[in-house]
């Protein structure tokens, strides 16, 4: 039986990853109390490794919202993780972070970010609607282009 958010992946078409697992000494999320700590999640899609470089650079703001988008789908591999399968169990996105590894004098850090904030919406309806920041960074773990870190609130 699958619950109204793996519907709504479905109708998107968005088969979710597996987690990924981390790549240093963290884990991938804490659930403490009914807050669900994700660690940032970066631009692993099923090739391995995607948009390697800096937006402004490398990559569109279009595409830089891509990857961010790429981003969110592994914080919900996560989240249903953190949930025991049952994505269900999330009443609320809180927050979001998000880095840009952004080219000297790149500003639009917002709009790239757009693409994680978008699918959370996308996906939870007004559920997914969060507090957030974008900030851009000079370099990013890997080269990515984008990493997005999330905190939501589970039943």
């Amino acid at each position: 039986m699958t619950g109204r958010v793996d519907a709504r992946l479905r109708d998107l078409g968005i088969d979710l990853p597996e987690p990924v697992p981390p790549v240093a000494t963290y884990v991938p999320y804490v659930v403490t109390g009914n807050l669900v700590f994700v660690s940032g999640q970066v631009t692993v899609g099923p090739k391995g490794l995607e948009y390697i470089g800096q937006v402004g650079t490398d990559f569109t703001v279009e595409e830089g919202q891509a990857a961010a988008r790429l981003c969110a789908i592994n914080i919900i591999a996560q989240l249903k993780d953190a949930c025991g399968g049952d994505l269900d169990r999330v009443t609320r996105c809180v927050k979001l972070g998000g880095f840009v590894n952004a080219a000297p004098g790149f500003t639009d850090h917002p709009k790239v970010i757009n693409g994680a904030s978008d699918l959370m919406v996308d996906v939870f309806g007004d559920a997914g609607r969060h507090a957030r920041f974008a900030v851009g960074a000079g370099s990013l773990p890997l080269n990515v282009a984008v990493e997005v870190d999330a905190v939501c609130e589970i039943s």
